[in-house]
Formats: C-alpha cells, structure tokens, sequence
C-alpha cells in the first residue's frame, strides 16, 4: 500500500510535470508558428521590394539610355546651329529667309529640351527616394531577419532541450510502466488470494453466523425464562443502577476542585482587603475622622463595610464543603452535588451585600467629587468608578444567576435540562472573563485616582498608605480573577463531560431522590466488595474443593451415600424419639401410681392440706406441663372409677395403644424428613445448575457480543479490502491507459516540433 501511494505520488508529480511541459511546447508552437508568419510575410514584402526594385531600375535604364540620346541629339543640334550660324554670315539672306524657319524650330527644340530636363530631374529624384527606401528597407530587414535568425536559434534550443527532456520522461515513464506493470501482476496475484481468503471468511462466517444464531436462540429462551424483570427498559429504573466508575475523572475533578478552592480563597482574602481598606478610606478622604466628624452617609457606608467579614468568608466555607464532598468512593455529577446549594446561598448573601452598599458607595463618590478638594480629573476617575463598581455588581448578578442555575439538578431537576449544561458553563467562563475586565479597568482607575489624590494639598501619609494597600488589594483580586478565569475556561470540556454523565443506557438521572438512592445503593456495593476483599479463613485447599465439588455434582454415588447417612441419622433419631416417649409413658404411669397411693391417703386423711401437697408434687418438672393433657385424660377415669383388679389391664392396654400411635408418628415424622432431605438436596442442585446455567448464559451472552464485534470487524475489513484493491486496479489501469495517451501524445508534439525545427533551420539557411 505504501509503495502504490509513492508511486501514485511520482505519478502525479510526473503528471503536473507533463502538463507545464505541454503548456510550453503549446506556448512555444504559438511562438514558432507566428514567427513562421511574419518570415513569411516578410518574405513576400521582400519580393515586392525586389519586384519595385528591379522595376526602377529599368526605369532608370530606360531614362539613362534616353538622356544619352538626348544628349547626342542636343549637340547635334548644338553643332547644327554653330553651322547654321557660319552659313548665315555668308548669305544673309538666305538667313533671314530661313531664320523664321530656325527660331520655330529653335523654340520647339527649347520646349522639348526644357521638359527632357525636368523629365529627367524628376525622374532622378524618384530614383534617388527609391534608392534611399530601398536601403532602408534592406536594413529593417536584415535587422529583423538577424532578430529572427536569433530567435530561431532559441527556439532550436529550447526544442532541444525539450526533446531531451521529453525523452527522458519517456525513458522514465517507460520504467515506470514497466514497474506498474510488474506492481500490477504482484496485486492481481494478491487479489486473486484475497479473493480466496474472502471466499474463506464468508464461509466461515456463515458458520459463525449460524452457530452464532443457534447460541442465541438458546441464550434468549434462557433469559427469556429466568430473568424476569430488565430495568434497563424504563429510565425510572434506570436512573437507580449505579454507573460505571471513573476513578480517574473523580480524581481529576478532585484535583479541580482543590485549585478551584485555592483560588477561591485568594479571592476571598483580596476581597476582604479590599472593602477593609475601602471602609480606611472612607474614613480618611474627602475629611478625616480623627480630626472632623464625617457625613451620616459615609458613617452608614463604613458601618456597612465593617461586616464585609459576614458575607465573604462564607463563600471559602461552602467551597470548601463542596471540595470535601467531592472523594474518590463517589459519583460527582450535578444531581449529586448537593453542597453546590450552600455555596450559591453564600454567593446569594454576598450578592445582597454588594448591593445594599452599592447606592452609598455610588453616593460617597458623588459626595467625594462634590467636595472642594476634588479636581476635573479626580472628578472623571470618580465617575469613571461610579460606572465601574455598577458593572461590579451586575457581573456578580451574572455569576450567582448561573451558579444557580448549576444547583438546579440537584434540587429541581425539570428547571434545567442536560443539553443546557454546556451553555449555563460557557456563560460562567465569560462572565468570569468580564469580572477580570472590570476589576482591571479598576484597578486601572484607582491608580489614576492615587496619583492625583497624591498631589492634593491636604494629602496626608495615612492616605497615601490607604492608597497603596487599596492597589494592592485590587491588584490581588484582578490577579485572582485572572487565574479563575484562565482555569474555568482552560478545563470546560472536562466540566460538561465528567459532571453530565449518568447510568448506562440512560441518559440521565430522573431526580435526585434518584441520584441519593444510587449513592447510597453504591455504598452498599462498595461494602460488599469489600467484604469480599478480607481474608477468608483456612479451609480446604482450593484443588482438593474442586474435586470433592466434582464429586458432589456428577457422582450418583455420593449422594446415595449422603441419604445413607441421612436415613441412619433419622433412624437414630427415630429410636432416641421412641426412648424418649418410653421413659415419659414410664413417668406417667408412676405419677398414675403415685397418685393412687396419694388418693389412698385422702382417705385417711382430711383438709385441703393434703390435695394442695399433691397439687404441689404431681407437677415438679416443665415436661409434666407439656403432657398435661394426657395426664387429665388418664386422671379422669382412675378417679371415676375405684381400685378394681382390671387397672392393671387398662394400663397395658393404653400403654400399647400409645406405643403403636407413637410408632406410626415416628415413621410418618421420618418419611416427610426423609422427603424434606431429598426435596432440600433436589432444591440445593436446582440452585447450583441455576447459577451454572445463568453463569454460562453471561459467559455465552459476552461470546456472542465478541462474535458479533469480530463479524462486523470482518465484514468492514472485506468490504474495505475488496474496495482498496478494486480502487487500486481501476486506478492503475486508468493510469497506465493515461501514460500510454501522454507518451503517444508526447512522441508526436516532439516529432512535429522536429519538423518544424527542421523547416525553420532550412529556411533560415536558404535567407
């Protein structure tokens, strides 16, 4: 895969390559074929220039052969009038006669001279223009024709260069196609053995799948009929399950909520500097209370001020009894944060402070800029912390609006939904963003208002001490602001993902009636691991425990053994129980005699001493007491009846009916704990294959969900592998197709460009 991505890599590289080298060679072709334009239409003007050239200069032939005729004829006719002359001297008369005759001829022969001449000036002069055109044109067109010869040469170059490049990349892109094509024999053959393997997987599969579907059919039947009850289904339930521990979050949001109270106690004591040395200040300027009484509404404001203590040390309590309920054993989330309440009741009670002194703050600003003392610019600091100290409070308003909104969850649930969470904490970081902003601008401001309380007048050391600690403290709150901000905003994203968490598969607790009994169900749970945790006591090594319950659960002849061993048990019970009957029927029957020798005595004597001694004796032990009803039934008839020799008959006639009533109660009392033994052992391995089965069950249930994962996970890894290699053979076909088109294309631009370079060199020559 690698290598094909490299490959891939030169081949588009080559391909842009390829595309700026066309771009050229089409830009240098524009450049060659206008350059074969202009030589041709250069050429052409060439030949007309040569054609006029050649025209003129049989004209001017024609002229010069002309004015040599004309000049043979002038002095011709020059010689003939010198002749003419010589005659006339001779015969005058002759002369005057023909003297008409020459002056006619005389004139037409000026006239016809006169215009030779300026025939021939002309024609001289537009020789002289078509000489002078014609070397200048020769010039321009050397000049061009060098300018072109140049170029060509350029051309030739660069064509040159070109065909060594293009031949090149040829070679290249044939090693190239050659490697491809070697890579793409290598993926076939990979693909065919993909293929395979797919083959191979599906089948598999499907064996899986049905297997999968056997042992889920069997699974659901299993937990269709044993377990009767899935909380999970409604969120009401839901939200009681104890969700998955994060140690690691709790410890991190521990960790958070350790800087968070660390800042917040940095704040607390700059803000009790802060309106400390406000309530000096006070008392010091405009007028000093050591030495003059100050106004009702500056007493009021350091009355105020002094029990700034009150309100602000609560806000580093509550944070603290937040930090203390967030441990490591906990589920920390908004419905839980119960001490999150008392903290924005600390924040509500501060909030009230900040407004009850803030209309005599506001006031003692106007009353200090009203004062003789305060210039403009003291004047303008004052207002500027007159809009300052508004803010303040506003900014206040702001955080204790959203720290409420934060407790919702933990006291009415349906005030704030889960998907707000992430909203209410962004608007907590930029309103503690903008409470940094402010307390700058103050601090900004007051040191403005210290340099110039400085240079009044009446300006005493104590002020200007005041001055600093005020700085300094509003220094230490800027800086502690500063830090909470940073803070809140730096770990947002852990705020809204660790404190909105709830049971898996909810969504979210129902109520915090919800949330406490999860707490208190996970207290149970952690007891319970730790119970199971201590040490158990010496018992049995843990082999030997694992055969006996191999034993005890396969073997039929264990449990002979143990009914064996029941029922011998019980027979010696039985046979305790029938002694036992025995020796209290003996008893009863000595208490029958005794109470007939007693009845004899009454005879003899008389009182009601004598029945309270045996009322007295007959009743010693508790046992008598339980058989109290047998001892009147047999009372009765004795005392009915007098002593007759067939006492002796009935008494063994009741003692044998008693007997055989005992041994049928003790057979039946030994067939139900016969019965109650073997139903108890019957219900014990019940149990046990119970906890087998549903033991199994979850073991099967996490095999199937393994199963499952690792079909989906083959399934994608076909899907992507069939995908990746079906890409790349249609991407390496199409490339090789298009490398082919490129150098097919390429060999014919470099063969016609060698061509043209041909005929652009011949014509050059021929020039």
């Amino acid at each position: 895969m690698a290598a094909a991505a490299e490959l891939q890599g030169k081949y588009q590289k080559l391909a842009q390559e390829y595309s700026k080298l066309r771009a050229q060679n089409q830009v240098l072709k524009k450049g060659v074929v206008d350059e074969q334009a202009n030589s041709a239409s250069l050429k052409e003007q060439l030949k007309m220039k040569d054609q006029s050239l050649r025209k003129l200069q049989q004209e001017m032939d024609s002229l010069t052969f002309r004015n040599q005729q004309l000049a043979k004829r002038v002095e011709l006719l020059q010689d003939e009038l010198a002749l003419s002359e010589a005659r006339g001297k001779k015969n005058k008369k002759s002369a005057e006669s023909s003297s008409q005759l020459s002056q006619e001829q005389k004139s037409v022969f000026n006239e016809d001279l006169q215009k030779k001449i300026e025939e021939n000036e002309r024609l001289h002069i537009l020789f002289f223009e078509a000489d002078e055109q014609h070397k200048r044109l020769e010039a321009e067109l050397r000049t061009r024709l060098e300018v072109l010869e140049t170029d060509a040469a350029q051309h030739q170059t660069v064509v040159d260069s070109l065909t060594r490049k293009y031949t090149d990349t040829i070679e290249k892109l044939q090693n190239d196609k050659t490697k491809l094509e070697i890579k793409s024999q290598t993926l076939e053959r990979e693909a065919k053995d993909c293929r395979l393997r797919t083959e191979e997987c599906q089948q598999q599969l499907k064996n899986l799948q049905a297997a999968l579907g056997s042992r889920l059919e069997e699974s659901l039947c299993i937990i269709n009929e044993k377990v009767p009850f899935n909380d999970t289904r409604s969120s009401r339930y839901n939200a009681l399950n104890v969700p998955l521990h994060n140690r690691r979050y709790q410890l991190k949001l521990r960790d958070l909520a350790g800087q968070a109270l660390a800042f917040v106690q940095e704040l607390v004591t700059a803000l009790l500097n802060f309106h400390t040395y406000t309530e000096q200040k006070v008392q010091i300027f405009p007028i000093d209370s050591a030495t003059d009484t100050i106004s009702p509404l500056n007493q009021k404001f350091s009355q105020y001020l002094h029990e700034n203590a009150s309100y602000v040390r609560p806000l580093e309590e509550g944070m603290h009894h937040l930090f203390e309920s967030i441990t490591e054993d906990t589920v920390t989330v908004l419905e839980t944060a119960v001490k999150l309440k008392g903290f924005s009741e600390h924040l509500a009670s501060y909030l009230g402070f900040l407004r009850k002194i803030l209309p005599y703050q506001l006031k003692s600003l106007e009353e200090e800029c009203e004062s003789s003392l305060c210039t403009a610019a003291l004047r303008a600091r004052n207002m500027e912390l007159h809009r300052d100290m508004k803010r303040l409070t506003a900014v206040f308003e702001k955080l204790h609006t959203y720290v409420s909104l934060l407790v919702l969850p933990s006291t009415k649930p349906e005030g704030l939904l889960r998907t707000n969470y992430n909203l209410v904490f962004t608007n907590i970081a930029a309103s503690l963003h903008g409470f940094h902003d402010i307390l700058k601008d103050i601090s900004k401001h007051y040191s403005q208002k210290a340099t110039l309380e400085q240079d009044v007048p009446t300006a005493t050391q104590k002020l200007i001490t005041t001055n600093d600690c005020i700085l300094s403290s509003v220094a230490a709150l800027t800086n502690g602001a500063g830090k909470i901000a940073s803070f809140f905003s730096n770990n947002l994203d852990h705020f809204t993902a660790s404190l909105s968490y709830g049971p898996k598969g909810g969504t979210e607790f129902i109520s915090p009636l919800s949330a406490e009994c999860m707490l208190q169900y996970k207290k149970k749970a952690v007891a319970y691991m730790k119970s199971l945790k201590k040490p158990c006591a010496a018992s049995v090594p843990y082999e030997e425990a694992l055969a006996n319950r191999r034993v005890l659960l396969s073997s039929t002849e264990s449990r002979e053994g143990l009914a064996q061993q029941v029922q011998q048990s019980l027979e010696k019970i039985a046979r305790l129980e029938q002694e036992k009957e025995h020796w209290m029927l003996e008893a009863q029957l000595a208490k029958i005699k005794l109470e007939k020798e007693n009845q004899k005595l009454k005879n003899s004597l008389s009182g009601h001493l004598t029945e309270t001694i045996q009322e007295h004796s007959v009743l010693p032990n508790a046992a008598e007491q339980k058989k109290e009803t047998t001892e009147k039934s047999l009372r009765e008839p004795i005392r009915s009846t007098s002593l007759t020799p067939d006492v002796e008959s009935r008494e063994d006639l009741i003692k044998t009916h008693y007997m055989a009533r005992i041994a049928e109660l003790t057979s039946h009392l030994q067939l139900a704990d016969s019965k109650s033994v073997h139903f108890h052992a019957e219900c014990r391995a019940l149990a046990k294959r119970l906890s087998l089965a549903e033991k199994s069950k979850e073991s099967l249930t996490e095999e199937l969900k393994l199963a499952s994962q690792n079909i989906s996970r083959l399934q994608d890894e076909l899907m992507t592998t069939k995908r990746s290699y079906e890409d790349q053979l249609s991407m390496m076909s199409d490339h090789l197709c298009s490398m082919n088109e490129t150098l097919t294309k390429q060999r014919e631009e470099i063969d016609t460009l060698k061509m043209t370079s041909k005929g652009n060199s011949k014509k050059n020559k021929s020039r």
